[in-house]
């Protein structure tokens, strides 16, 4: 072993007094986070995690003071702090974006064509979409109608209905994972004499309407009895219609949960009194990460007569907020890193400072000024490959417990039900970089200030 390391490693260790007092708290700390897990496996998750988190970091500290010095071991809890806040942070944010990728890829298609005023030509679009290109599975028309729907009881909301087709619908969406209640496949069922049509709503709807399977409902077109240039009524009342509840489905996604239901493209274009015309033709992509680009094919076969638009487009605003979201908290998080790196800094300093007539004599023994640098580099290093370490671990266990035991979110609030957790290794390594990185800086000044040191200077009053 080369002595750059072998003392080094001597100068990171605490004494033995510190040894004897913490060994015993770190075991204590780590009955504490074995209390926590048995919390949660009970059913306590909240209390649970609170225990098993502040065990985890009181193991670390205790753990961390009965091996190292005093100064040593708060510049490394200061890498834990910052890497383990990094890591579950990004894999917070990173699951909030796979869950709205997901949700809204659950109930859209990838890529939408559509026309202002509506599409009469729909077939001829679809044919189009089709032979674009061999990553298109299916195609689909449908309409989107703002509507009002209510019960006999007397309560309403305000809804938008989508008319799909019954026989294609499952293969360009989703939904028939997302059906908790009836089947998907009563869209495609013939109306019975004397019947009602079937339709799909959501959940939060269904419990705001108080609909069970059965139930009918009454949809109704507002202001469509109006002649807007005029704004004289046209007839007495605005197209209506009445509704089989056929299906309740959950998608986890509050806005469509509360705001939309499903119904045969025939029913609605009945309901909004447009003959065979529908507003888009919507398609499923067996790549969702080339929907830009096949959208830009078909836009360009089309023309500008229409409108295409992938699934990322539509959902622009949301993404990008999500994303600038998450690039403000890593930057933020990662501050912690760098108060870390300087409290590294100062402690590495006061290091230097106290082997002076060490490094004097390291020197006089043939030490190269390159040597003496190496010695305070790797120190530094190791400062910060233990935090690293430790706090990827920390953040790790957290994360894994938030996930197995999901916390409940207000959908009203975060448009989705429960905290998403998605853990990447590839962001994980990014931490793990991050922090190496901002250590080994850190160690830089301190190290050229113990490499400049003069023998003479040490020893001058020895």
């Amino acid at each position: 072993m080369r002595y750059e390391v072998r003392t080094g490693w001597r100068y990171l260790q605490g004494g033995s007094r510190t040894i004897r007092r913490t060994k015993t708290l770190a075991m204590v700390s780590a009955a504490v986070s074995l209390a926590g897990v048995v919390l949660i496996a009970a059913g306590a998750s909240s209390l649970g995690a609170i225990v098993l988190v502040v065990g985890m970091f009181a193991t670390a500290v205790f753990g961390l003071l009965s091996m190292l010095s005093v100064f040593t071991s708060v510049s490394v809890l200061g890498v834990v702090l910052g890497v383990a806040a990094l890591t579950v942070v990004l894999a917070v944010t990173t699951g909030f974006q796979q869950q709205f990728r997901d949700k809204v890829l659950g109930v859209n298609a990838h890529v939408i064509v559509r026309e202002v005023g509506g599409i009469a030509d729909y077939r001829d679009v679809m044919q189009t979409a089709q032979a674009i290109d061999r990553d298109v599975l299916a195609v689909q028309p449908f309409l989107f109608d703002e509507v009002l729907v209510t019960r006999s009881k007397g309560t309403s909301a305000g809804v938008a209905i989508k008319g799909v087709d019954p026989l294609r619908v499952r293969e360009v969406l989703d939904l028939a994972k997302h059906v908790e209640e009836g089947s998907l496949d009563a869209l495609a069922e013939p109306t019975p004499p004397g019947g009602l049509p079937a339709i799909l709503i959501g959940k939060q709807l269904a419990e705001k309407l108080g609909a069970r399977l059965g139930d009918s409902l009454t949809v109704v077109i507002p202001f469509s009895n109006l002649d807007f240039e005029t704004m004289r009524a046209t007839t007495s009342s605005p197209r209506t219609r009445k509704f089989r509840v056929a299906g309740i489905f959950y998608s986890g996604f509050d806005e469509y949960d509360r705001r939309l239901m499903y119904a045969s493209l025939a029913e609605t274009q009945a309901l909004a009194g447009r003959g065979d015309q529908v507003m888009g033709v919507e398609l499923k992509v067996a790549d969702v990460d080339r929907a830009a680009e096949i959208a830009a094919r078909l836009q360009a076969k089309l023309g500008p007569r229409y409108e295409v638009i992938d699934w990322y487009e539509l959902n622009h605003n949301l993404f990008t907020a999500l994303a600038l979201q998450k690039l403000v908290l890593v930057i933020i998080l990662t501050l912690i890193v760098l108060v870390a790196a300087v409290n590294m800094v100062s402690a590495l300093t006061m290091m230097v400072t106290d082997k002076t007539r060490e490094i004097a004599i390291l020197k006089s023994m043939g030490s190269s000024t390159t040597g003496v640098a190496v010695v305070f580099q790797l120190v530094g290093l190791a400062i910060g490959a233990v935090g690293t370490t430790v706090g990827v671990a920390i953040g790790l266990v957290t994360c894994h417990v938030m996930s197995a035991h999901g916390y409940k979110l207000d959908p009203k609030v975060y448009l989705i039900d429960r905290l998403p957790i998605e853990v990447r290794p590839g962001e994980v390594l990014l931490v793990a970089a991050i922090a190496m990185a901002i250590s080994l800086i850190a160690t830089l000044v301190p190290a050229r200030s113990a490499a400049a040191l003069r023998p003479v200077d040490g020893l001058r009053y020895d």
